[in-house]
């Protein structure tokens, strides 16, 4: 069982930045991936990025790509998502959530734990 719980959210300006983090209970957070997602209100849950196990490999959808990144502290049992240029299309709440399979890393349905999100508004 691993609970995951997000911090760092908040109304920022256009341009902006703010990182998220992800705390997980457990200590075999080192073997699940660890991917971000967002759902903006009115929109269905969608996938943001992605980190695998030791951090080696990360993946990204394209409208982040270049202005989001995606890290981990497996000794603090923590993912973050440092977002940069920020635009008001970023506006959603933000989830964290975990697989230990490493597949489609891209689809809900594929991760077994879940956070509770925390609110990310963009102003223009």
């Amino acid at each position: 069982q691993v609970q995951l719980v997000e911090s760092g959210g908040g109304l920022v300006q256009a341009g902006g930045s703010l990182r998220l983090s992800c705390a997980a209970s457990g200590r075999t957070f080192s073997t699940y991936f660890m991917g971000w997602f967002r759902q903006a209100s009115g929109k269905e849950r969608e996938f943001v990025a992605a980190i695998s196990w030791s951090g080696g490999s990360t993946y990204y959808t394209d409208s982040v790509k270049g202005r989001f990144t995606i890290s981990r502290d497996n000794a603090k049992n923590t993912v973050y998502l440092q977002m940069n240029s920020l635009k008001p299309e970023d506006t959603a709440v933000y989830y964290c959530a975990a697989q230990r399979r490493g597949s489609n890393l891209f689809r809900t349905g594929e991760y077994d734990y879940w956070g509770q999100g925390t609110q990310v508004t963009v102003s223009s």
